[in-house]
């Protein structure tokens, strides 16, 4: 198989997980399908021709806005950042986070929502745990999205 050209898999890579990126990586060599991490510091990604790697300056928000600028409407976007989420989804691409989460226009706004007011918890001075490890049913999550994906816009070679 090969991937469509009609549509790519983009990482927020500055947070994404090395097991995440490993099953990425994967899933670009067997579909074909053109994978683009973009981060603000150097980062290893195996050599391939399905297999890119962005560098952008440091600095607040500049590899969300170059993600803004890149993705096509059809484009899944692997992020956990739920601001970046919202706009993505706006422009019609399919954003998934790297515990499987599936970001859609029916659940963004509450993800939204619960992300704020945790957020004004911790300025009031309420501790929060940070979010649990990546775990293995997560991991499986997420590459069951990523496999949906990828047989629904992987087309067959014919050559």
């Amino acid at each position: 198989m090969i991937g469509s050209p009609d549509v790519a898999i983009w990482v927020d890579a500055d947070a994404c997980p090395v097991p995440i990126k490993e099953t990425l990586f994967k899933a670009a060599e067997r579909t074909g399908i053109k994978v683009t991490l973009i981060a603000n510091h150097p980062m290893r990604v195996p050599p391939s021709d399905q297999i890119h790697f962005i560098q952008v300056p440091q600095g607040f928000d500049v590899a969300d806005h170059r993600l803004l600028r890149e993705v096509a409407s059809g484009d899944l976007v692997v992020t956990q950042d739920i601001p970046l989420a919202s706009e993505l989804v706006e422009l019609g691409a399919e954003v998934v986070s790297p515990r499987g989460e599936v970001y859609s226009p029916e659940t963004i706004k509450a993800r939204l929502t619960m992300r704020d007011f945790m957020e004004t918890l911790r300025a009031s001075g309420v501790q929060s745990e940070g979010p649990a490890p990546l775990s293995n049913k997560d991991r499986q999550k997420f590459a069951a999205v990523l496999d949906r994906y990828c047989q629904q816009h992987a087309v067959r070679s014919t050559r």
